[in-house]
């Protein structure tokens, strides 16, 4: 295919502001009234982007309200080099290579446009844009008015002096842009919204683009994304840190931010056009749910545990699924330590007796922390973490775990649950979610406790029988409880929260908030965005959940073949067999398995074969195949 000529705006194009308008804003920065002519400049602009006025009044009207100096335009310069849209700064080795196809049209000035753009290989021959005037001592005066592009029509103009062969297409924003192809001087518009979205312009536009990497994939050319990011819309429920939100949208993604969490119904409408799915606890991934996720490559689960997923169903269906299984850590310690000396210490009570005006100054029935025995039942990243500091403030720990740990300190390990139950002053629970740990603390284990021992639940709702717990606390067997986990939570804020433990003494109740601190949110929102990023980007599958594990190299100039089957045997004979037909010499090659799936990554120097896609897919036991330029 003969490639197209380029003519790419320059201002909420290549770069993602208006840089007449930058401009003034750094000549009036010493100005009084700096702020309401700087408004009265971009509505101007706006204006003349949507064609409400013609670009040469837009120009001479928005020059008359500022006079710039030399040392303004070098500042503007600074200004937009770090202003560059970020899928051409992403592309930019497409711009260096394919120089000799693009020009830059605009309505800006040169001054401040070459070098810029001269970064990115781009031509002073290959530039057109308005110029300024200047005086006997080189100060700006005023800018040239016989410039075609200061003048009506001036983009159609400087495109019709190119006299190409070439097809032409027109990547830009405004109106001006548009007007070459509808003047018959290009072939194709692509109007162009990753900056602004402008509704006129939008709509005359033959192809819309989010990206460069659209245009770039509409052609078929080398680009920093096999697939455009902007065509992949991310999901994130249940009030996921915005942290998370500002590192997809970083990424060119489409993101869609609900902060509660979604029904099975719910979900099961918005699913189909979700390539990434962000959740945390409350949000139920079912099977169901699965079949309908078309375009579904990875979900995050923005928490530790990832019950809440149904994992051999998405690794069926080749999905790969990510947690956070350190990020909150510290976060729920901290909390367990805090309600358990409040709980020695009958704070609560103290405090809700003051606020009813009740002076109760008594040290009866409140102990100190030092020497009391804790109960740990699982060992896992906040068990352990939590024996660390517990022995450090002078606890004396126990922990109980299904599987074989190695203590840390002092902690002692019990070779059975009973055994904590009857020897612990305190016993917390930190399992995970499995259906297996369902009731796990009932009547009876509360029965083998202590008398007047303090009870933890930060882990999950169903492992501990709610009701049982609250006949312990109205007995005296449990002489205090904190729980923030719950057989059945509220989806929102809104909705109310009924439990048996409401209103019983030294009973701490919190919102299933352990991990919900701004230190972990953030911690969390940043590593799983990144582990899902980074296996969009890359392929790589490490801490998933339900995926082989496989880190892989950096991919430098070659494509990444990701093949993913079931783990029957001959597969990957069936794969090498495949390149070798294609005559294809394969650089590097990698495969993991688990007990139900395998995972092949292959990387071969060539340029894409789309018959190598449909020959793999062909593959017998084919889960999905993707392919990273």
């Amino acid at each position: 295919m003969t490639l197209p000529i380029f003519i790419i705006d320059f201002d909420s194009t290549f770069v993602t502001v208006e840089s007449l308008d930058e401009l003034a804003r750094i000549a009036l920065s010493h100005n009084p009234n700096k702020e309401k002519i700087a408004k009265e400049i971009e509505e101007i602009t706006h204006q003349g982007m949507e064609g409400i006025i013609d670009f040469p009044t837009a120009l001479a009207k928005r020059f008359a309200l500022f006079n710039p100096t030399n040392a303004d335009v070098e500042t503007a310069v600074a200004f937009l080099k770090e202003h560059i849209t970020p899928s051409v700064r992403r592309n930019k080795s497409f711009f260096q290579e394919y120089h000799k196809q693009i020009y830059i049209i605009s309505g800006g000035f040169r001054e401040c446009i070459q070098p810029v753009v001269e970064e990115f290989g781009i031509a002073e021959d290959h530039i057109f844009a308005n110029t300024f005037i200047y005086d006997s001592y080189g100060a700006i005066t005023g800018f040239d008015k016989r410039n075609p592009l200061a003048q009506v029509n001036g983009k159609v103009k400087a495109v019709a002096s190119l006299k190409v062969k070439e097809k032409i297409c027109v990547i830009g924003d405004g109106i001006t842009d548009y007007q070459i192809k509808e003047q018959g001087k290009a072939d194709m518009f692509f109007a162009f919204t990753e900056n602004v979205y402008r509704k006129g312009v939008v709509a005359k536009g033959d192809v819309v683009i989010r990206s460069f990497d659209e245009l770039l994939f509409h052609y078929h050319l080398p680009r920093s994304q096999s697939y455009p990011t902007s065509k992949m819309k991310v999901l994130l429920l249940e009030n996921i840190s915005p942290e998370a939100v500002k590192k997809f949208e970083e990424e060119g993604y489409i993101v869609e931010a609900v902060g509660r969490s979604l029904s099975e119904d719910e979900l099961l409408e918005k699913i189909p056009t979700v390539s990434l799915l962000g959740i945390r606890s409350k949000t139920e991934i079912t099977k169901k749910i699965l079949a309908k996720a078309k375009k579904l490559q990875t979900i995050g689960a923005f928490c530790i545990g990832t019950n809440q997923i149904d994992l051999a169903a998405a690794a069926e269906k080749g999905i790969a699924v990510f947690n956070a299984p350190y990020s909150n850590t510290r976060s729920v310690v901290e909390l367990v330590l805090g309600e358990i000396i409040m709980l020695f210490r009958h704070v609560f009570d103290k405090s809700q007796a003051l606020h009813q005006g009740k002076w109760d100054k008594s040290a009866k029935g409140s102990f100190e922390i030092r020497s009391k025995k804790l109960g740990i039942i699982g060992y896992g990243n906040i068990g352990t973490q939590l024996s660390v500091v517990a022995e450090s403030m002078g606890m004396q720990v126990y922990f109980y775990d299904v599987v074989e740990k190695l203590a840390l300190g002092n902690t002692k390990k019990c070779s059975t649950l009973q055994e904590l139950l009857s020897i612990c002053d305190v016993i917390t629970l930190h399992v995970d979610g499995a259906k297996t740990n369902k009731n796990l603390i009932g009547a009876k284990e509360f029965e083998q406790m202590k008398d007047g021992v303090l009870f933890l639940n930060l882990s999950r709702g169903h492992v501990v029988d709610i009701s049982a717990l609250a006949e312990a606390v109205k007995s005296g067997k449990v002489a205090g409880c904190a729980v923030d986990v719950f057989p059945s939570e509220p989806r929102s804020n809104k909705e109310p929260f009924i439990s048996p433990l409401q209103g019983l003494s030294n009973v701490i109740l919190t919102p299933h908030v352990g991990g919900s601190t701004e230190e972990a949110q953030r911690n969390i929102g940043h590593f799983v965005s990144e582990r899902l990023i980074h296996y969009i980007n890359t392929g790589s599958t490490v801490l998933s959940v339900n995926f082989p594990t496989l880190s892989l190299p950096e991919q430098k100039r070659t494509h990444r073949y990701i093949h993913v089957h079931d783990n029957t045997s001959g597969v990957l004979a069936q794969i090498n067999t495949v390149f070798a037909k294609r005559n294809v010499n394969i650089e590097g090659q990698y495969l993991k398995t688990n007990e139900h799936i395998g995972y092949v990554i292959t990387d071969i120097k060539t340029t894409q074969d789309d018959a190598i896609i449909k020959l793999l897919t062909e593959i017998k036991g084919t889960i999905k195949v993707r392919v990273l330029y």
